[in-house]
């Protein structure tokens, strides 16, 4: 505690001044009745190769809105607002579809029916279908539909060291925001079907664990098998860099009997390594740094270091318009700062696999009385070392308000503390409990009420001639755009795959530089 309070003591108030965030939100496209839309992405948004604001992540039917980077969370989640906004008329205006505020997904039809992202017929766009044609099977594609936000977060001076120390800490203590923000204990039936699940019928369609956080974040959402096997160690960026590079580049047998292509001529998946391209690597937390067109993210990180980190952890709150409100990423500051400035030993191979169970017992378990989390060689209380994670926040809390001026950051610390104190007061319990009380245990009837009158409540907002203009404008220079690429290409699509996969493109380790 001691060390926290020294580095923050050391930390000048222009770097705190200088902190930003911004949000990738992911949403499903789904009908009124609570079922996926299976309707194209909408023209009218723009193009989702080259939109700034909106595009798919993993289905044509998953709309991802994002941010620009701020210093200021209000300003940041009025960004948020507005795209949303201009989402929610589009749509309005093609018929009456709306955005699913849950994270696991509405109802599904066959797997094969989902389908995937369509980015045009550039080479890089071909690339991105394909690669999610290699997800679904690999991982089938209803694991893709589950959403959540990411939060991009740096803090100026930081390096590549101080990122990785941050991260090593994040992995030891993220089940506290599975805990304090986990809001998925509960999903419709048709995301497991035909699968071992473990999980209990609550109603007829709705599957649950009674203490669940975040079923997204345990064993039933992004967690692979084959991914298992990497020991991906976080104690510095050129192990980290040598274990992606060797997934990326080492065949492996189940996905090379998948093949590149079918006999059809079709590609099945982008290559036959475990991992088709970084994106692939699943993980609570990744170190990232923006890249130059057509650049990979491994070589971006070899040459100019980590520049900020994407916490992918966090559940979308089907309580809030947007899916976050402001307390929730102020805390997300705090426990960041937290990680960043406490002391952080390497990892090991022993630590590594305990984390995991961690995150599993929490996701599945986290708000059962008594429950205990692996700790080096002892076993402790969860809501024991919670509490002591966000106590040693206060004086973060104080240093940010003075910072910054106002009470916001301790106010969303004492809003953490309460929801430790009274843990039937989380997202997760009351989105059971509304379940319960209002619509038969039904996740997909509460979640469907949630998401219309989430659509109503964004549609009332007021919205200028102006604003519209503006986004229509994006929309029409993101469509040019993507034109523009498509005419640039020179080179067949095999050609181009084979060159981006090309191992030289990931970098060198910095030593042999």
């Amino acid at each position: 505690m001691a060390g926290l309070k020294e580095r923050l003591h050391a930390l000048p108030a222009a770097a705190l001044q200088g902190m930003r965030r911004g949000i990738e939100k992911e949403s499903l496209r789904v009908q009124p009745g609570g079922r996926l839309a299976l309707t194209p992405h909408p023209a009218a948004l723009g193009s989702a190769l080259t939109h700034p604001h909106v595009t798919t992540d993993y289905s044509e039917s998953q709309l991802e809105l994002i941010t620009g980077a701020f210093a200021d969370i209000d300003a940041c989640l009025a960004e948020l607002t507005e795209v949303h906004q201009f989402v929610y008329r589009t749509l309005a205006s093609a018929g009456d579809e709306m955005l699913w505020v849950g994270s696991m997904p509405c109802g599904l039809p066959a797997d094969e029916n989902i389908p995937i992202g369509s980015y045009g017929t550039s080479n890089v766009a071909r690339a991105k279908s394909v690669y999610r044609m290699g997800l679904g099977h690999r991982y089938g594609r209803r694991m893709q539909t589950i959403s959540g936000i990411h939060y991009n977060w740096s803090l100026p001076g930081l390096g590549s060291h101080e990122y990785f120390a941050l991260i090593r800490n994040f992995r030891r203590h993220s089940f506290l925001l599975l805990l304090l923000f986990g809001a998925s204990p509960a999903v419709c039936s048709t995301f497991v079907a035909g699968r071992e699940h473990g999980l209990q019928p609550l109603a007829g369609g709705t599957l649950y664990l009674p203490h669940a956080t975040s079923l997204r974040m345990g064993d039933l959402g992004y967690r692979s098998e084959a991914q298992s096997r990497l020991a991906v160690s976080y104690n510095g960026l050129d192990s980290y860099a040598a274990s992606l590079h060797d997934a990326l580049t080492r065949p492996y047998p189940p996905y090379e009997a998948i093949g590149i292509r079918n006999l059809g001529g079709e590609y099945n998946q982008l290559a036959t390594s475990l991992l088709q391209i970084e994106n692939e690597f699943y993980g609570t937390i990744r170190p990232k740094r923006v890249i130059f067109p057509g650049e990979r993210p491994l070589h971006a990180l070899r040459e100019r270091g980590v520049e900020y980190v994407e916490v992918r952890c966090m559940d979308l709150d089907p309580f809030v318009a947007v899916g976050i409100e402001p307390a929730t990423m102020r805390f997300l500051d705090l426990f960041l700062l937290h990680c960043l400035l406490s002391d952080s030993p390497p990892d090991t191979p022993a630590e590594i696999a305990a984390l995991g169970r961690n995150q599993q017992r929490t996701a599945a378990r986290g708000r059962e009385p008594g429950l205990k989390l692996e700790r080096g060689r002892q076993e402790v209380g969860l809501l024991d070392w919670a509490a002591e994670i966000v106590e040693q926040c206060a004086p973060l809390a104080d240093a940010l308000d003075a910072a910054l001026g106002g009470r916001a950051y301790r106010e969303a610390h004492r809003a953490a503390l309460a929801g430790l104190a009274a843990v039937d007061t989380l997202p997760s319990a009351r989105v059971l409990a509304t379940m319960r009380a209002d619509f038969d245990g039904s996740y997909v009837r509460f979640m469907r009420a949630q998401s219309q009158a989430t659509r109503e409540r964004l549609l009332a907002l007021p919205w200028s001639t102006e604003q519209q203009r503006r986004f229509e404008a994006l929309a029409a220079a993101s469509t040019a755009e993507q034109q523009r690429i498509e005419a640039a290409d020179e080179v067949p699509f095999e050609v181009f795959r084979q060159e981006y996969l090309s191992p030289q493109r990931l970098g060198l380790p910095r030593a042999a530089a």
